[in-house]
């Protein structure tokens, strides 16, 4: 992935970098010789936004997601409430209303679960689904505030569905995990990416929020590398939601802060502060994605923040010196982005702010120039349509299923354009995205937007050279150069010979992380 340098035959390492290549080496010794045999070798992917501990936890959990009907679902709840002690939580991931038509209810759950606090995630992240014993946890004056994220029965009282914030009523009771179990469902998520041939992951928000899992989740984080469980390079996004007032001097031009003035940037190769994590919208799986017209189904989705209150938010982080991700799936959402980053730029102009839209889920034509002329990064999930491409295509209709995570046209408007999974939303496997991109074909065997295919080549740098940019580490990772940290992916077969329609089952063979194998031998 150097243009300067397309391909090499051989490799040297030495102190987890990159030496140098075939003649460079010249007649330098070697501590240990590897012969890989015919494979091909690739900078170690980088999965622009992923969530390891959701993930590792989410992997320990009874998993709903093979679940069609309301039958099923309660079955597998009764079992897990069979399987967890009394007065523990009872926890399952992977609900989704879609195949029953509606979402269930506490009265479901009061079936198999009477009694016991029983919390399931829905697939999507973005809403959940909760007991009887849970719900009386919940003040009725915290329930009338939260208001349209609260869902409810036909009688007008809460169902036990709660999305987007609303769902940290429900989450602030379960929370938070221990220290120990987010470093062990760390692990368990980062060695699963490792054995996909991923180097680097970027956690797109910790601690608080949606993905959070402890107010001191960093620390989990650290305590991982400490103990040498932590396979792959960590970058993690604080959401906004951590700022607060800073009482710095005015002139600093960091009204709110994290404590200590933390912000990008800090921290060293294998652990550091990323981006600042804003969640404008919900997701499409949920119907919380802002759309500026309606789903097929019904709805226009949701914003998190009105125009001013973003605007100010968005003012004062980009001024602080941050680097944002801005979660935004509908257009009604970029619009929103659109506009705040914009009004921040011309207020306070940073020209390598690097700011990102997370998801770029559907995107406008007339929206794609404003990107470009603003240098937004679109970090996307090109998994999510192999996976609900179906789904998504029915409900966006014909003219904006082809704006939906786009390739080419981010391409061609030389936005840059950054692989990521989502997990574990959706498969994380790269490769599978890459062959997406490529094909645009969901599992169904729809064509999603095949006018937004891109080349393998393309696709190969959005998960390489366009995520390491997205993520502000392109000096260091990203493509394979001398000087470079030694991270590698090591293939059976080159993405570029193959037929498209096998991409996704080339063997990753082996990972590399600074020179050290964390994935497979050879």
């Amino acid at each position: 992935m150097d243009p300067s340098r397309p391909t090499a035959s051989s490799i040297g390492i030495w102190r987890g970098r990159i030496i140098g290549f075939d003649d460079e080496l010249g007649d330098l010794p070697a501590a240990h010789v590897v012969h890989a045999s015919g494979a091909v070798v690739l900078p170690g992917f980088i999965d622009a936004h992923t969530h390891l501990t959701w993930t590792g936890a989410a992997s320990q959990q009874v998993d709903l997601a093979g679940c069609r009907t309301r039958e099923a679902i309660l079955t597998a709840v009764a079992e897990a409430v069979a399987a967890t002690p009394d007065g523990r939580w009872v926890d399952l991931a992977g609900y989704d209303q879609r195949p029953l038509g509606a979402h269930l209810s506490w009265r479901d759950l009061e079936v198999v679960a009477a009694g016991r606090k029983v919390y399931i995630t829905h697939a999507s992240g973005h809403a959940c689904l909760v007991s009887r014993a849970v719900l009386d946890m919940i003040g009725d004056d915290e329930l009338a505030a939260a208001d349209a994220g609260v869902l409810t029965d036909d009688d007008g009282r809460p169902s036990g569905v709660f999305v987007e914030e609303a769902m940290d009523l429900a989450r602030s009771r379960r929370m938070p995990y221990r220290m120990e179990e987010i470093a062990d469902a760390i692990e368990i998520a980062a060695r699963q990416a490792a054995s996909e041939g991923v180097t680097m992951c970027a956690d797109a928000g910790i601690a608080v929020g949606l993905g959070g899992y402890s107010p001191v989740e960093l620390a989990a984080y650290q305590s991982a590398v400490e103990q040498g469980r932590l396979p792959v390079r960590m970058q993690t996004m604080v959401p906004a939601a951590m700022l607060h007032a800073s009482g710095a001097d005015p002139a600093d031009g960091i009204p709110r802060s994290i404590d200590l003035g933390l912000r990008t940037g800090l921290g060293g190769d294998r652990l550091s502060v990323g981006a600042l994590k804003m969640w404008l919208d919900g997701g499409m799986m949920a119907r919380t994605a802002a759309l500026t017209e309606p789903y097929a189904d019904g709805g226009l989705g949701q914003l998190t923040y009105d125009d001013e209150e973003l605007a100010e938010l968005v003012r004062d982080a980009h001024r602080a010196g941050w680097q944002l991700a801005i979660h935004a799936i509908g257009d009604r959402a970029v619009d929103q982005a659109l506009d705040a980053v914009a009004l921040a730029q011309r207020e306070t102009p940073r020209p390598d702010a690097r700011h990102r839209i997370e998801h770029a889920g559907l995107v406008r034509p007339d929206q794609l120039p404003r990107m470009a002329e603003l240098g937004l990064t679109a970090v996307i999930q090109p998994t999510f349509l192999h996976a609900f491409g179906d789904d998504y295509s029915r409900i966006m209709g014909e003219e904006r299923s082809a704006w939906m995570y786009r390739g080419r046209g981010f391409a061609d408007h030389g936005i840059g354009l950054a692989g990521s999974s989502d997990r574990p939303v959706a498969d994380g496997a790269p490769l599978r995205a890459i062959q997406f991109m490529v094909e645009r074909k969901s599992s169904g065997g729809l064509s999603v937007g095949a006018g937004e295919a891109l080349t393998v080549k393309e696709a190969l740098a959005a998960y390489t050279t366009g995520s390491a940019r997205a993520c502000r580490v392109e000096e260091k990772q990203g493509s394979l150069s001398p000087g470079k940290l030694a991270d590698l992916t090591v293939l059976a077969a080159n993405p570029r010979d193959v037929p498209v329609s096998e991409l996704a089952d080339i063997p990753v063979l082996a990972t590399v992380v600074g020179g050290e194998f964390v994935h497979g031998n050879l």
